[in-house]
């Protein structure tokens, strides 16, 4: 009893740190848009821009939902962001077509 109690331990420390370095990586990448537009003001840059923080917000629900408040269902928020920001990505790829 004790090997399984220690095994799912491990798998939820695992699957915490696995949505945290995703939160992370969102998050950098983010940055690395913004200033990259700010440097070059190139219009998909900013699409790009806005499509990652909506993606670090919603690896922060992730994070927030499955470790912080397992007992709330934020899922249907969690979808709506990441509905915006695919959205807001697919709108900037269609508006800059030349």
């Amino acid at each position: 009893m004790l090997a399984a109690t220690t095994s799912t331990e491990s798998m939820s420390a695992l699957a915490t740190t696995v949505y945290a370095l995703c939160f992370l990586t969102s998050v950098v990448c983010s940055w690395l848009l913004v200033r990259s537009f700010s440097l070059n003001r190139t219009r998909l840059l900013l699409w790009s821009a806005a499509c990652f923080v909506l993606l670090a917000i919603y690896n922060l629900l992730v994070v927030i939902d499955l470790v912080f408040l397992p007992t709330i269902d934020l899922s249907p928020l969690r979808v709506a962001v990441s509905l915006a920001a695919v959205s807001t990505l697919l709108f900037g790829f269609i508006w800059e077509v030349d």
